[in-house]
């Protein structure tokens, strides 16, 4: 007889490996399945932006392949990190890793979320108890962690960054500094993803994004990708316009002291003429911003200091399954590690041989 309840397995869409490849040095996300179709698609914008070499072409062509390839075994390499830093590492602050406790949490959203969890809760009365930034838009921006929390995440955050261990990166459009630039911390590997991660998204997040995103799956949220991000004289100081892998991200600024650096946000990426008119958003260190992971945003220069970002990509399998937001495709589904990509497929039932016989 068959097992009640078939298991579900995380799954990447195929297009992880051809779509969205961020070229920094020349501002440009680029479809890539070879040479000639490279060339077809973007040869005068790529000419435009300054590669007019045969060389120019010949260490775009590299770089590409490299990414594509670094992309295919991420999932795999990403398992080995975790489970080297899960037998290697020494964190300099031990509660970090403790299960999430309300004290490290604002309380303004500690209220939020309780409220966004009652019976009688609507839109309304949620709008009243967050700071928007933009209505059209639909951004928003609430206190998350305590100024103490932040501290404690940073401090180890910096013991990590400085140790000998491999680093993660989420994507290509960070790590762009030079040979210097360390790569951005990925908190599954860290091991940070059990105990900080998935339950800020399951008992806070989950409820509030209920009701700012219905139609995003705000309520049905079941898996997360989330990192932080440094920017740092002589490093990444900025970051291009981009839209996230994602239906909603949380955006949380950890610290340091710095200036510069704000947010900019323009239109849906679907939409025509996007960035004609851009909301700019200072950090509030401890607050978190809101928006849509379709929402195309970037980060200004920064300015002087360091600028330490928790990023949560927040994803709900039943909205992406049908349609990936990267391609705009139904997914091509390919099995993963871990929560993949956030895509979903059902396990075939186990039977038990047991009741064959």
């Amino acid at each position: 007889m068959a097992t009640a309840g078939a298991p579900r397995r995380f799954c990447r869409c195929a297009c992880f490996c051809t779509e969205n490849l961020f070229v920094a040095r020349y501002g440009l996300h680029v479809r890539f399945q070879g040479r000639q179709q490279l060339l077809r698609d973007y040869g005068p914008v790529l000419r435009s932006r300054g590669c007019l070499s045969s060389d120019d072409f010949q260490q775009l062509l590299a770089e590409l392949e490299q990414e594509v390839e670094r992309r295919r075994r991420l999932g795999q390499e990403s398992a080995a990190r975790k489970a080297l830093i899960a037998s290697s590492y020494r964190p300099a602050r031990p509660d970090v890793y403790a299960p999430l406790q309300d004290a490290v949490l604002a309380p303004e959203f500690r209220a939020t979320a309780e409220y966004s969890a009652s019976p009688n809760a609507d839109l309304g009365g949620l709008l009243q108890k967050l700071e928007t930034l933009s209505e059209e838009k639909r951004i928003y921006r609430l206190p998350v962690f305590t100024a103490a929390f932040c501290g404690a995440l940073l401090e180890e955050l910096g013991h990590f960054e400085q140790s000998d261990l491999p680093k993660g990166r989420p994507n290509t459009m960070n790590n762009h500094g030079g040979p210097s630039a360390p790569r951005q911390v990925l908190l599954h590997e860290l091991g940070l993803d059990e105990p900080l991660v998935t339950p800020l998204r399951e008992r806070f997040l989950q409820p509030l994004m209920a009701l700012l995103y219905p139609e995003y799956g705000g309520a049905l949220l079941d898996s997360h990708r989330a990192f932080v991000v440094k920017y740092a004289p002589g490093q990444d100081r900025e970051l291009a316009c981009h839209y996230d892998n994602a239906e909603l991200t949380l955006n949380v600024a950890l610290g340091k002291a710095f200036t510069g650096g704000a947010l900019y946000f323009g239109g849906f990426f679907q939409a025509p003429a996007v960035l004609t008119e851009t909301l700019e958003v200072e950090h509030v260190v401890g607050q978190g911003i809101l928006h849509r992971g379709g929402q195309l945003h970037g980060a200004r220069p920064l300015g002087s200091g360091e600028r330490w970002n928790l990023v949560v990509w927040l994803r709900a399998s039943t909205v992406r399954n049908r349609l990936c937001p990267m391609c705009c495709r139904p997914p091509c589904l390919v099995d993963d590690e871990g929560f993949g990509d956030g895509f979903t497929r059902e396990e075939p039932p186990t039977v038990d041989v047991c009741t064959l016989t």
